[in-house]
């Protein structure tokens, strides 16, 4: 094809690709790194496309990168990528350039934040019985966000959140309103990062009971809550947190200060957070908790301003214009704060000055130039982010010429339009020819205002070449245009209507009649869209069947597949399109919106709107229902009982009291179970007298004279209404009058009662029954109960202690009579003669032994020694002491001058006799240890006692011999002589003084211990 005259050219068909400015695919994001992360790349993305392909260049907090002075940044196409990323050098604001010879473009501002984990140290807290308590988290230095949990004694025990314990996820600390004896031992807190998944343990806070005694009732004092000030982005969830601390636990109630709280904001762990989906600008205002107890209450205020970034209402487009005309372009965005405008050329400022006007959003060039070409971006900007439209502004001008060639197919019947829209500047003057002669217009042939040549019922005749001829001043071009007429398409689509159920399958066949000499395309469509086969091929098949019938398959039909389905045959000459309605049974849609009409103390009036019934009628509806108590959604019991399908009300009944529950229906039809409703509004039923009574009533131990009665809390679900509390009832077992004491706290488990006129275990009749304001509720069964037995009323008897080595004294004794104050176990003093009991030691049995043995003492000393009792309630009277001696220590000598005789396989041994010295026990005979370790590892031990200073060893097998030699007293055994070895092979010996190893000796003695200690008595 060659070119046109001049500067005038047909845009309709290119020969040459279009050249233009840089326009991005893909800008940087905000990004969080995480420091631990094995991967220390980070990759800042950015994409443009243009003609000719652009350059990159990218700017960190305002300044350009440099690759080659920092070998850290490198790029790869659009791409930064920095290794070995630091917070220090690398933390801030991104921004990159994509340039080429029609202009510049700068994208978004992006944020590269770091994310990092160190936890710290803390000690322990110890606090009161019924007083509050704040266990902080200390979190480590972090970003972004982050969850905190709560870890109780050991990991994966979690600390269970409710109307008493609250994990703030604003501070990380766990507050406890009001300390229970269960919530003793240690608390760690657990960080987890939502973006690594990284988790950090602190160390444990151990939380303790002081014992000077329990704290009284006291008022609310609300401990953690939402800022004054609350500054949220449109379109984020809110989450307000109101707890506090105070005996009994304080219940939190929310209001909106002249106004409604939003019907869509739902309260979270008890109450404690006030969340707020989706945030709009008329959810702003003030809010309040308010904490309350029988006490007293406080409340805290706080206001919540919701801001908008900018968002585009009006952007800028790609515009060319001839030099002289007057650009005017005008960008607008929406946002709260209201957004401020700037102007871009080619990436830097633009000011007034000029031909150039710029008011806000809008600019305007006056007589614009060839210098005024390139690519502008409007920049709208609040202080909480920026947003651009890019544009690119062409001014036209002299142009190779190029000469175009258009073919056009038409049908025969239809109308044509032959387009001619030339490029120039100033603006051409069109003519329209076939062949050599100028065509006129007429009735069936018009020449449009945009100059398109518009042929009526097209027919054969009208076959043939037009050319468009467009000249100016400066020149001229031309575009010829060939037009062929051919016969039109017809469509069938079959069947035209078809019902089935959900879960078959079912095909449509497209069939065409066309000219022969033009190929057909075919496309489906459902509802007026394209079918994707690839992404629903689990559904959709696309069936070639003919050159000119195409079948499309639809398997495991869905109720979603109901609808439209349209079958688009083209040609380069016509396009036909033939619809067909595909009708799908199924289960019933969810019923519409679920009204609460009245509500009673068990029951709950419901209506609501039917469903789709999916072409199979609605059989029967079913009521669910969900309060904090349940385990999801429970069907609930009607009145009518079915609910048949006619019907779009009933009766919840059998409801609990004082319970706060949401709604919802589902229906039913002959072929399944539908979705459910959305959920009712939440609602409480009225209050009412309770009607369950504390389980597993029990009790005992206790102090002397207390009588101690426990019982399991009645479930909040079941304490029907305000006021809820417990009376304790009792009489001794025999009597009649009942003592009835009021317990106000709801979480109360256990009762004291004492009385200095009742014996230890008295038994009681004990009952506990349940109030709140409306009546008093049922008692429990009478359970017998005693009072508590007390500590040990007498000491052991018959205590006796005895010495059984120089470190050693056996003590016995009896157990006190039969009677209150059992002991469970005995603690024993011993203390040296000359010293204070108070200087001395104790040891108390495993379990109810009536003897133990002393270790540990000093030889040839007098020891003092008693026994007591004890129990869970104390200890009792201590015995009269009793003395004992420990014997003299063993010699220190050992066995000297060791001397052996072989005799055969036997050997005659014998040794120095030992002296004993003053301070020291008496010898009394000897100890002889053999030890006997064969070539291959093994061996075997023996011990010889004798009175004498000699004795004769029997050594039959071949091995090493280690022989030992001890003096034995009645203070215990003596010190070991040196070692005699001797080696021996089929019944030789040898001999010499060689020491085994210490684990030689201890593989070789097993058992020795124990064969001596079974010897020893008789040698006493």
């Amino acid at each position: 094809i060659s070119c046109t005259l001049l500067h005038i050219t047909f845009p309709k068909i290119d020969c040459l690709l279009q050249k233009f400015g840089p326009v991005f695919i893909q800008e940087p994001d905000d990004a969080i790194f995480p420091l631990d992360s094995d991967e220390k790349k980070v990759v800042m993305h950015c994409e443009a496309r243009g003609n000719p392909p652009p350059t990159y260049s990218w700017y960190i907090n305002g300044t350009e990168v440099d690759s080659d002075a920092d070998y850290r940044y490198s790029f790869i196409d659009g791409n930064l990528i920095i290794a070995n990323a630091s917070e220090i050098t690398d933390f801030g604001k991104y921004q990159c350039k994509a340039v080429n010879s029609f202009g510049t473009v700068l994208s978004r501002d992006a944020l590269l934040q770091f994310a990092s984990f160190s936890p710290k140290t803390r000690g322990g807290v110890s606090v009161r019985e019924g007083q509050g308590v704040v266990l902080i988290c200390t979190p480590p230095p972090h970003s972004p966000e982050i969850i905190y949990s709560w870890v109780f004694n050991e990991f994966p025990s979690f600390v269970a959140e409710d109307s008493r314990r609250f994990i703030s996820q604003d501070t990380g600390n766990l507050y406890i309103s009001k300390v229970q004896p269960s919530d003793v031992g240690s608390y760690i807190c657990l960080v987890k990062n939502t973006v690594t998944n990284a988790k950090v343990l602190s160390p444990p806070t151990p939380l303790t009971l002081k014992t000077d005694g329990v704290m009284g009732e006291y008022e609310p004092k609300i401990e953690v809550h939402f800022p004054t000030s609350v500054l949220a982005a449109k379109g984020v969830i809110v989450r307000l947190e109101c707890f506090a601390l105070g005996n009994p636990v304080p219940t939190i109630t929310w209001r909106k200060i002249n106004g409604n709280i939003p019907k869509k904001a739902r309260l979270r762990k008890s109450q404690a957070v006030l969340e707020i989906p989706n945030i709009q600008l008329e959810d702003s205002g003030t809010y309040e908790c308010k904490a309350e107890n029988p006490r007293g209450g406080t409340a805290f205020k706080g206001h919540l301003q919701v801001y908008t970034l900018p968002q585009w209402v009006r952007m800028i487009n790609d515009t060319q214009m001839d030099s002289g005309e007057k650009l005017q372009w005008e960008c607008k965005a929406t946002g709260r704060p209201r957004p401020t405008y700037r102007w871009l050329r080619n990436g830097l400022p633009l000011t007034p000055q000029g031909r150039l006007e710029i008011v806000n959003g809008e600019l305007t060039v006056h007589k614009v130039q060839q210098t005024d070409s390139g690519m502008y971006q409007c920049v709208a900007e609040n202080k909480y982010g920026a947003i651009y439209s890019n544009a690119e502004l062409k001014i036209l001008v002299l142009d190779f010429n190029k000469v175009y060639l258009m073919r056009v197919i038409a049908t025969l019947g239809k109308d044509v339009s032959l387009e001619c829209k030339p490029r120039a500047s100033p603006k051409p003057r069109i003519t329209w020819k076939r062949g050599d002669r100028r065509i006129q217009p007429n009735k069936r042939i018009m020449l449009l205002r945009n100059n398109t040549l518009k042929i009526v019922n097209s027919s054969r005749a009208d076959e043939g070449n037009y050319v468009c001829r467009a000249e100016n001043q400066l020149g001229s071009a031309e575009m010829t245009a060939i037009l062929w007429v051919k016969e039109a398409m017809r469509v069938v689509l079959s069947p035209s209507r078809v019902e089935v159920t959900v879960g078959e399958s079912v095909v449509l066949s497209c069939k065409a009649t066309h000219d022969t000499s033009l190929d057909v395309a075919f496309q489906w469509f459902f509802n007026q869209r394209p079918i994707n086969f690839q992404h629903d091929g689990g559904h959709f098949e696309y069936i070639q069947t003919q050159s000119s019938t195409v079948d499309l398959m639809i398997r495991s039909i869905l109720l979603k597949h109901a609808g439209k389905y349209g079958c688009r045959a083209q040609t380069s000459a016509d396009t036909v399109f033939a619809e067909a309605e595909l009708l799908v049974r199924g289960p019933p849609g969810p019923p519409g919106v679920v009204i609460v009409e009245e509500i009673t103390d068990t029951t709950a009036t419901l209506s609501w709107t039917r469903g789709l019934d999916n072409h199979s009628p609605i059989s029967t509806y079913n009521l669910q229902a969900r309060s904090p108590f349940s385990l999801g959604w429970q069907t609930v019991k009607t009145d009518p009982d079915p609910v048949t399908g006619d019907l779009e009300s009933a009766m919840a009944v059998e409801l609990n009291p004082w319970v706060e529950y949401e709604f919802r229906v589902v229906a039913s039809n002959a072929i399944g179970t539908g979705d459910p409703s959305a959920p009712s509004r939440g609602v409480r039923t009225k209050e009412a007298v309770p009607s369950v009574a504390p389980a597993n009533v029990s009790g005992g131990n206790g102090r002397r004279h207390e009588l101690v009665i426990s019982w399991e809390p009645v479930s909040e679900e079941f304490q029907n209404g305000e006021g809820f509390g417990y009376i304790v009832a009792f009489r001794a077992n025999g009597t009649r009058g009942w003592k009835e004491k009021m317990v106000t706290s709801a979480d109360s488990t256990m009762y004291k009662y004492r009385d200095e006129t009742f014996p230890p275990l008295t038994p009681f009749e004990v009952k506990v029954g349940v109030y709140n304001n409306k009546g008093d509720g049922p008692f429990s069964k009478v359970v017998i109960i005693h009072s508590a037995e007390g500590e040990p009323r007498e000491a052991p008897s018959d205590v006796k202690a005895y010495s059984i080595s120089s470190s050693e004294i056996r003590v016995t004794w009896k157990p006190p009579n039969p009677g209150p104050g059992k002991p469970r176990g005995y603690e024993v003093s011993y203390w040296k003669d000359m010293e204070q009991e108070e200087s001395g030691k104790k040891q108390r049995t495993v379990k109810n032994e009536t003897s133990m043995v002393l270790t540990g003492l000093e030889g040839n000393s007098v020891y003092l020694i008693t026994v007591k009792g004890f129990n869970s309630i104390g200890q009792g009277p201590a015995s009269a002491a009793v003395t004992a001696k420990t014997r003299k220590a063993p010699p220190a000598q050992s066995p000297t001058n060791l001397m052996w005789i072989q005799e055969g396989n036997n050997v005659s041994l014998s040794w120095d006799p030992v002296k004993a010295k003053d301070n020291e026990s008496d010898v009394i005979g000897y100890m002889v240890m053999t030890l006997w370790k064969n070539i291959k590892g093994r061996g075997h031990n023996q011990v010889t006692r004798t009175i004498n200073p000699s004795t004769m060893l029997s050594l039959p097998e071949g091995g090493t011999y280690i022989i030992e030699v001890r003096a034995l007293s009645e203070g215990g055994e003596g010190a070991v002589s040196s070692q005699v070895r001797v080696v021996t092979s089929s019944g030789k010996l040898g001999a010499g003084f060689s020491p085994l190893t210490t684990s030689e000796i201890q593989s070789l003695c097993t058992g020795c211990v124990l064969f001596v200690a079974i010897l020893s008595p008789a040698l006493n």
